[in-house]
């Protein structure tokens, strides 16, 4: 027995049919309250999607611009009539999109049908985009969007994407992708703190803080520690929870640098993520206290520590290949132990872009960036001092068993190895 299957032709016709009527009921029920003519309703929207589908399966590209042009200048003279009454063009753009989806769906009805839905939900989501767009979103939070999509669509795509350097070492592109990243990292933790609110703890905010800075996220907890002791457990777990944003990114600049050294480096950098969550749930446990974050700034991304991440990773890659090309690999170490102190995502990002570029061996560059693990840790102790004795030496022992996390699965990776 064979089993029924519509025509292509008659698929077609039904999912344009279909798209048509949904779009139209959305419409008939927004604009038709009363007030004046309306624009278009269901049996216009079905129907245009029907011109659409049939003007496409008549084969005739004649035939389906006439249709076009028909249902373009329809739509302008109803638009004519009716804007007193319905101030707007959602409903004619919306009218002239069920024809496009009406002509898609005769070659190609999955993807219409995908289509009639998503003009749908935006039709619906109508109170809640005016609301973002107008309430929600600010001037600045618009511009830094902007800011973004202009670095990652229009700069990106025309760098070079070889070393332009004499060393061989910084390849513009890979610069360029790593500071988008750091904006998207950046921008994604400043939406998540606008999501979750300004009452969500110490704890949420101090994690989504450290993708903008685990640094700064340990100075400020230290100092709301100390101005208010009652908090402090709480500024604790949101300090050491950031570390977990320090390995998130550390693990994405290895994987645009330098893939082969992030999966060697795997398990410590699972080690470190685990061992900051396990302390800051602990400290999280130990506060019964329900503290509000503080509000989040109004930058998504802050465009300088972008532009200096650049500037930091181009200058340490370029320094550790100077020294290692004059004076050694131990040079070349020291070199990364003082980058770390200073950032460790660019330096170990530096470190990445030297080892998958044979600038250095991929044994000495796990070195390398467990000297940055540990450097950097060092000095968010020195920023902890601010915080106070109590701040200082709760914080202590989740820092100190982060950089034994990472050594000690390092080891024994290594004893495995051999």
């Amino acid at each position: 027995m064979n089993d029924f299957a519509l025509p292509d032709e008659a698929a077609a016709i039904l999912v344009a049919l279909g798209a048509g009527l949904l779009i139209g009921i959305e419409r008939e029920r927004e604009t038709g309250d009363g007030k004046g003519p309306v624009a278009a309703g269901v049996r216009t929207f079905a129907l245009t999607s029907l011109l659409g589908v049939l003007g496409a399966l008549s084969d005739s590209a004649v035939l389906l611009a006439v249709m076009a042009a028909g249902v373009v200048a329809l739509t302008a003279f109803s638009y004519a009539k009716t804007q007193a009454a319905h101030p707007g063009f959602t409903t004619e753009m919306a009218l002239l999109a069920t024809f496009v989806t009406g002509v898609l769906a005769a070659t190609q009805p999955v993807l219409a049908a995908a289509a009639g839905v998503l003009i749908v939900v935006l039709l619906v989501s109508r109170a809640p985009l005016h609301g973002f767009a107008h309430q929600k979103l600010s001037e600045q939070e618009l511009r830094d969007a902007v800011l973004l999509a202009a670095a990652a669509i229009l700069v990106l795509p025309i760098l070079p994407d070889h070393p332009i350097d004499p060393w061989k070492v910084v390849n513009p592109r890979l610069v360029w992708q790593l500071t988008v990243l750091i904006m998207l990292v950046d921008a994604a933790g400043y939406v998540a703190q606008r999501l979750v609110g300004a009452r969500a703890g110490l704890p949420i905010s101090g994690l989504l803080g450290g993708f903008v800075s685990s640094t700064a996220v340990v100075a400020t907890m230290g100092k709301r520690a100390q101005a208010d002791p009652a908090i402090l457990s709480a500024a604790v777990a949101g300090a050491a929870l950031s570390q977990i944003a320090t390995v998130v990114q550390l693990a994405l600049v290895l994987a645009i640098s330098d893939a082969v050294l992030l999966g060697q480096l795997r398990w410590p950098l699972l080690a470190m993520g685990a061992v900051a969550a396990l302390y800051g749930a602990g400290m999280l446990l130990a506060s019964r206290d329900r503290a509000p974050a503080p509000p989040p700034a109004g930058h998504a991304f802050s465009l300088r520590t972008a532009l200096l991440f650049a500037a930091a990773f181009t200058a340490v890659a370029l320094l550790v290949a100077w020294l290692q090309r004059s004076f050694g690999a131990n040079w070349a170490l020291a070199g990364v132990v003082a980058g770390g102190f200073a950032d460790a995502h660019s330096t170990a990002a530096s470190v990445g872009s030297l080892s998958s570029q044979g600038q250095m061996t991929r044994e000495v560059a796990g070195i390398a960036v467990g000297l940055i693990v540990t450097t950097n840790t060092i000095s968010k102790l020195a920023f902890a001092r601010a915080g106070g004795a109590g701040y200082f030496w709760r914080l202590v022992p989740g820092l100190v068993l982060l950089i034994a996390a990472f050594w000690g699965t390092w080891w024994l990776g290594t004893r495995g190895q051999g």
